[in-house]
């Protein structure tokens, strides 16, 4: 009796370690290596906006890593950095969508976050078509002393005038998650991903149009990822 008691108040001592162990030391170990893994974006918007001041493309991407680490990334993984946008570029797209030539560079139009223009953008072509294309915009935005940079990806899937404006444009395909999710795959696929997860929630609304009147759908959620 006087054994089965000591070994009973030895397996409740035992588990009253362990308890301390998993929750004043492991769990908050494990929950802090989490936090500075996953940082907040509670200061990311979730939407561009247009020059106009109209919501542009959703806010869908953000990676971590200085600007070498991204040019490098991106361009491991297939993509081109667009070219600055002026009006001959406009006209260069329109000549070369009606002559089916291809513009691996071609400008992106200008979206604004955080106030300002995207700071880089990236493309990907699709086949020869210059009028669909693979495409995504990045501005810096540092938090913490880490380098960060929130993107807006979608797929151009034609050229043609603004519903909003009548300049010409690229018009986008609705599903901006496949877009979300092309970017962080051509990164894994490149192995310049160190780790990747999904911010649920991010988007409350679902669904809108951009400023150039075109619609676009997302799950909510935001992809992020760590270069390297």
């Amino acid at each position: 009796m006087a054994l089965r008691r000591r070994h009973a108040l030895w397996l409740l001592g035992s588990a009253a370690v362990l308890y301390g162990l998993l929750a004043y030391v492991v769990a908050p170990d494990a929950w802090q290596r989490y936090v500075r893994s996953h940082p907040a974006i509670d200061d990311v918007p979730n939407l561009t906006l247009g020059g106009d001041g109209l919501p542009g493309d959703p806010v869908n991407l953000t990676l971590y890593g200085d600007e070498a680490a991204l040019r490098a990334a991106m361009g491991a993984a297939g993509w081109t950095v667009a070219d600055p946008l002026d009006l001959r570029d406009d006209l260069r797209i329109a000549a070369d969508t009606v002559g089916r030539k291809p513009y691996a560079a071609a400008p992106v139009s200008n979206l604004y976050l955080f106030g300002r223009v995207e700071d880089i953008a990236f493309e990907m072509p699709i086949g020869g078509d210059p009028a669909r294309r693979h495409h995504v915009r990045f501005w810096r935005a540092d938090r913490d002393g880490r380098a960060r940079w929130v993107g807006a990806a979608s797929l151009d899937a034609s050229v043609g005038l603004a519903r909003t404006t009548g300049q010409v444009t690229h018009h986008i395909a609705p599903d901006v998650d496949a877009e979300r999710d092309h970017v962080l795959h051509s990164l894994r696929e490149a192995r310049r991903l160190r780790e990747q997860w999904y911010v649920k929630g991010f988007h409350a609304l679902r669904q809108g149009r951009n400023a150039g009147g075109d619609p676009w759908r997302t799950d909510g959620r935001l992809g992020a990822g760590r270069l390297g």
